[in-house]
C-alpha cells in the first residue's frame, strides 16, 4: 500500500483573504509537491481531512483537487484515493533536428535501450511510399525499447534504405545514437523532417513491452527525415506512454521569408503544417 503523506501543519489557509479558499489550497499542495514535500505516487490526506485541518468545506477541497487532477499534478483513483503524479518526460516536437537519445542526453537524461530487431525486411506499400522505394528494395527495421529510470516510456520503430547503408545491419544501437552513426559513419547528413503526432491506444503487445494496461493511451510520434539533396532516409514511428510523456512544440513567426535564417522550401512546408503563421 502507497504512503500517505500529512500536510505540513504551518500552512494554513488566509480566511481574510480575498483569494478563494479552493485557490489558496491548490497553490499550497502545489509547492508542497514542487519542494519535495509531496513525492510521487504519495497518497495525498482524504478529503474529511484537509477540511479538518484547513477548516474548509468539502466542496472547497473537492474544487482544489479537480482543479490538480486536470493540471496533471494528482491522480485519482477509484476505490483507493488521490495519489501524486509522477512528473513526464518533456521531448520537443519542433528543434533542431535530433534523435531521442541526443535529445535526453543533452537534457542530462540517461536513456537506456533494448533493441528488440534489427533486421532487413522487404518494405510494404506504406513504407515504400514514405520513403520513396521502388517495389521489392528493402529496409533495414529496427525496433528499440526506451527505458530511463529502468520505466519503458516508448516503443521505436525505424526504417532506414538498405542499399544506402548495409553494415547498419551489424552495428550495436544500444548505447549510441542512431542519427551520429547514420553521419559519422556513413556520411548520411539528415537536413531536415517532418514529424506528426495523434493519440493511439495501447494493444496487447505493446502494452506489455510499456508496462501499460491494454487500451490505456499512448501518444504517436511518426517521423520522416531527409538528406541534404531531398531523398528520404528515415522513418519512424514511436508509441509513448501517454502517462510519463508529454510534448513541447516551439513556433516561430516569420515576416520576411527572403531575410529568414532558415531554408526557403522548409519554411513553406511550415506554411503547410500550420505549424508557423504569417
Amino acid at each position: 500500500m502507497r504512503e500517505q503523506v500529512k500536510i505540513n501543519k504551518t500552512k494554513i489557509i488566509d480566511h481574510s483573504s480575498p483569494l478563494p479558499y479552493y485557490f489558496q489550497l491548490k497553490e499550497l499542495l502545489i509547492e508542497e509537491i514542487k519542494k519535495g514535500r509531496l513525492k510521487p505516487e504519495q497518497q495525498i490526506p482524504s478529503e474529511f481531512k484537509l477540511c479538518d485541518q484547513f477548516k474548509v468545506s468539502r466542496t472547497v477541497v473537492r474544487q482544489a483537487i479537480s482543479s490538480l487532477v486536470q493540471n496533471g499534478f494528482l491522480n485519482r483513483e477509484k476505490g483507493r484515493g488521490t495519489f501524486v503524479t509522477r512528473p513526464k518526460i518533456t521531448e520537443n516536437l519542433f528543434q533542431n533536428l535530433t534523435g531521442s537519445y541526443e535529445d535526453m542526453l543533452a537534457r542530462g537524461i540517461k536513456l537506456v535501450t533494448r533493441v528488440l530487431e534489427q533486421t532487413k525486411w522487404e518494405a510494404d506499400r506504406e513504407i515504400m511510399e514514405w520513403l520513396k522505394l521502388e517495389t521489392g528494395e528493402q529496409v533495414i527495421k529496427i525496433k528499440r525499447l526506451r527505458f530511463i529510470s529502468s520505466e519503458p516510456i516508448a516503443l521505436v520503430t525505424t526504417y532506414i534504405p538498405y542499399k544506402l547503408c548495409a553494415p547498419l545491419l551489424e552495428e550495436n544501437l544500444t548505447n549510441q545514437s542512431l542519427y551520429n552513426v547514420l553521419e559519422e559513419k556513413y556520411a548520411l547528413r539528415i537536413a531536415h523532417g517532418r514529424r506528426s503526432l495523434e493519440a493511439v491506444s495501447a494493444d496487447k503487445k505493446t502494452s506489455a513491452l510499456l508496462g501499460v494496461k491494454v487500451g490505456a493511451p499512448l501518444m504517436q510520434l511518426n517521423s520522416i527525415s531527409y538528406l541534404e539533396n531531398g531523398q528520404p532516409i528515415e522513418y519512424f514511428s514511436a508509441l509513448h506512454r501517454g502517462d510519463r510523456s508529454k510534448f513541447v512544440v516551439s513556433l516561430l513567426r516569420v515576416r520576411d521569408h527572403s531575410t529568414a535564417q532558415v531554408d526557403k522550401k522548409f519554411i513553406s512546408d511550415l506554411w503547410d503544417t500550420g505549424i508557423i503563421s504569417p
